[in-house]
């Protein structure tokens, strides 16, 4: 790929790096050649980012030319919002106050130059800040409130705002991050496109295993991927790829979302994309979209307020008590009687103004299909774990067990049960999914679909075995294909 820094004057950019060309903002936005050029990335170095301005213009131009501009245009205007600041203010307070600890001031202003500082003692908050943040250069206005300090606003600035006190720890900075090896890679890469994978080591219910990594990441370097995997705080790195594959347990307030919102305001594909996560995580939504689709679903009633009396008229004693963002058997509790219904739903309301209460529907397994674009992959029977209503039983100590998982070939499958998850599935999106399903004799019904299914090796893939891995990549490919013949 193709590497360039794009500066409003000769001379603001005095840094030679191998493999880094040094454009004119007026060339970039003027020449034919620019608009004809293939896969480059756009270090936008301009002396303003304001509304209309060159600065403006080339991130805007780069996004239509298929080039992948740094800052993205949607990363200048989260700068500018109250309500994205506040919410990354929630996120540094506390490292913020560890790092400004010492200062009495009530204000004060860091400068990131590349996710750096001048001053070491600074250096996580400029690093966290360009994860939320990835801009080239910008300053943070912190405020002092009580003993805590809070992000005040964030301002995007030009080579020109740099004192010259800092200049030469601004190229050092820029040397760092331009030498760094995921960038070499990116430029020297052998294949068309790159796929980032956000995986969390340490995650014990991570939807994938190693093993299963490991195939995602053979199955996409077949289909033409530089494959990298990347963690919470590779937030900044984004722009880099072509495509974002999240294979961690996902969540509204949490980075999942954020990386997937990111990535798809930066033009790349996404699984999962916010919409789907925003969908299936909130079983509120779920229980309604299924309904108006006509999907049969446990007998269900939404409630905002403690009434245990109401509760046994709908749906009866032993009753599942769900919170709205509850996944793969977490956030899901079983209320046997009134005081327990009472005391659980009391909990989760204080929490949120609305939850689930589905009627208890006891059996041996759960069916999961796993459905991508609107069509099955797998099937399984998911058991529920020894002595327990689940498939997952949390014991002593937070560990965990599973039931057994059973993989059936889709022509052995009840058709009634992959036609209803196909029903539901498509309720939500055309991304990849996990419907959750009962059966009893003829009936079958929905209780849920999980965006993040699972996909382990020897369970899920145990009859595919490679294929499974390939048809999800091979999605991918046409999907980011798709979007830059669109270009």
């Amino acid at each position: 790929m193709r590497t360039i820094v794009v500066t409003s004057r000769p001379g603001d950019w005095p840094l030679e790096l191998e493999g880094v060309e040094v454009v004119l903002a007026h060339d970039y936005l003027t020449d034919p050649a620019w608009t004809r050029a293939k896969r480059v990335r756009v270090y936008n170095l301009c002396r303003s980012y304001r509304y209309q301005s060159e600065g403006y213009y080339v991130s805007l131009l780069a996004t239509a030319r298929g080039h992948r501009p740094f800052p993205g245009l949607m990363t200048v205007l989260d700068t500018k919002s109250r309500a994205v600041v506040r919410f990354v203010s929630d996120d540094v307070e506390e490292l913020a106050s560890r790092s400004l600890a010492e200062l009495r001031a009530e204000e004060f202003e860091l400068s990131v130059y590349f996710g750096q500082n001048v001053a070491k003692r600074h250096a996580r908050l400029a690093r966290r800040l360009f994860q939320a943040f990835p801009v080239p250069l910008m300053r943070a206005r912190f405020r002092r409130d009580d003993d805590a300090w809070t992000l005040a606003s964030i301002a995007t600035i030009g080579t020109r705002d740099v004192p010259d006190a800092h200049r030469e720890f601004l190229l050092t900075a820029a040397a760092e991050h331009f030498s760094k090896a995921s960038f070499r890679s990116r430029a020297n890469a052998r294949r068309p496109y790159s796929l980032a994978i956000l995986v969390d080591p340490n995650e014990e219910l991570a939807p994938s295993d190693p093993k299963a990594l490991d195939r995602f990441e053979r199955a996409a370097e077949k289909e033409g991927f530089e494959v990298e995997r990347i963690g919470k705080d590779d937030y900044g790195r984004l722009a880099e790829f072509d495509a974002l594959f999240i294979r961690e347990t996902t969540a509204v307030a949490h980075h999942t979302f954020r990386f997937a919102q990111r990535a798809a305001n930066e033009g790349l594909v996404v699984i999962d994309d916010p919409e789907s996560i925003l969908r299936c995580t909130n079983k509120v939504f779920q229980t309604e979209a299924l309904a108006q689709k006509g999907v049969p679903t446990p007998p269900t009633v939404i409630v905002a307020e403690v009434d245990a009396a109401a509760i046994e008229r709908a749906v009866g004693f032993p009753c599942v008590l769900k919170f709205p963002d509850s996944a793969f058997s977490q956030g899901v509790i079983r209320c046997d009687d009134a005081a327990s219904y009472a005391e659980h739903a009391g909990r989760a309301l204080a929490q949120s103004d609305l939850v689930l209460v589905q009627a208890y529907m006891p059996s041996d397994f759960d069916w999961r299909i796993g459905v991508f674009e609107g069509e099955a992959l797998f099937a399984c029977r998911y058991h529920m774990a020894r002595g327990h209503w689940q498939i997952v039983k949390t014991g002593d100590g937070g560990r965990h067990s599973y039931g057994k998982v059973e993989t059936l070939p889709l022509d052995e499958v009840p058709p009634l049960v992959v036609r209803t998850a196909l029903a539901a599935a498509e309720t939500i999106g055309d991304g990849f999914y996990g419907v959750d399903l009962k059966q009893f004799g003829e009936r079958v019904v929905v209780t849920e679909v999980n965006d993040n299914p699972n996909v382990d090796a020897g369970a899920e893939d145990k009859l595919l075995k490679g294929e499974l891995y390939a048809r999800i990549m091979a999605g991918f490919r046409r999907r980011v294909e798709a979007r830059k013949h669109t270009r």
